[in-house]
């Protein structure tokens, strides 16, 4: 198991930094000037030139490349060119609210999308598999914004039931905070929830076909024991699989619910330094999120080790 872990480790450490070049190239190509940006379109050359200057701009590009990725693997992101302060407490700060926002999203999307995935795979054929993945179809096709649009009339406007948007910050109590994310939580975990329903019902529907499930019913354990302990563990290597995407996709993919919400978060931080030409927060906050996403998938990828044994010697 050792060795399957520093093996993956090792493959997580080389994407990042393939994927750390790619960011910081593509960035260095975008047109446009940070420092003629700040200073705005009156600014004579000679300032714009010391503001370059001052913020590393006109060093060689492999010398602002390991400059940047070594203060990255020490902890010290660079100063933001907007904002004036370290990127790191601007990440820390917008994290507090994308994190809870992605678990709380995952754990709604999963704990609906289980169920209803072994619901309809145990009923395959009937009208409840049908209803159930006609439900998840629609779930599929309507995009997350217009889903949040759509809360925020129903149970912001018209039911006062939440706010439509902003946060108040963790110092305001754990219900206040919590309770501005619910609604942006249930935006983003509609579309994954549609997502791994239909994919543990095709994983399950999989497995149970196996020789060993029906030799299962032939000892005569009941559905729910089939179901629930021989069947899901063996399915659950392509939810895991879901699972670990979904939560990158949570993490680096709520730009626009951050944005219909108000929240204060990644996502809405990465949307203005990249309308403001903050390269350095750019930078920074993908290849933090790429970082996320490679040791979400380490992780299950460790998971697959211990449900499946015979994984590991891959």
């Amino acid at each position: 198991m050792t060795a399957y872990i520093l093996k993956r480790f090792g493959i997580g450490l080389l994407t990042l930094f393939f994927a750390s070049v790619v960011v910081f190239s593509v960035l260095e190509i975008v047109p446009g000037d940070p420092a003629r940006l700040m200073l705005g379109i009156n600014a004579t050359e000679d300032a714009i030139h010391a503001l370059r200057q001052q913020m590393g701009l006109d060093d060689p590009l492999l010398v602002r490349y390991f400059s940047w990725i070594l203060g990255f693997v020490t902890g010290d992101f660079g100063t933001s060119y907007t904002y004036s302060v370290p990127v790191i407490d601007l990440v820390a700060e917008r994290a507090a609210v994308s994190l809870p926002l992605a678990i709380l999203a995952l754990f709604l999307s999963t704990a609906i999308a289980i169920p209803v995935g072994i619901f309809a795979a145990a009923r395959r054929g009937k009208m409840a598999d049908t209803a159930a993945m006609g439900i998840a179809q629609i779930g599929v096709a309507v995009p997350n914004f217009w889903f949040a649009l759509l809360l925020v009339y129903i149970f912001a406007v018209w039911l006062r039931l939440v706010p439509a948007g902003g946060f108040p910050g963790w110092s305001a109590g754990i219900w206040p905070a919590m309770k501005s994310l619910i609604m942006p939580a249930v935006a983003l975990a509609g579309l994954q929830a549609a997502v791994l329903a239909r994919v543990t019902r095709g994983a399950l529907i999989e497995v149970l076909g196996e020789d060993y499930i029906r030799t299962a019913r032939a000892k005569g354990l009941p559905q729910r024991q089939v179901l629930w302990r021989h069947a899901l563990r063996n399915a659950m290597i392509h939810v895991l699989t879901i699972l670990g995407l979904q939560f990158a996709f949570l993490l680096a993919g709520t730009i626009i619910i951050e944005n219909v919400f108000y929240l204060p978060g990644l996502g809405r931080l990465l949307f203005q330094a990249i309308t403001q030409r903050d390269l350095i927060v750019v930078e920074s906050v993908v290849v933090l999120l790429v970082a996320t996403v490679i040791v979400v998938n380490m992780l299950v990828d460790v998971a697959y080790g211990i449900i499946d044994p015979r994984l590991r010697v891959r």
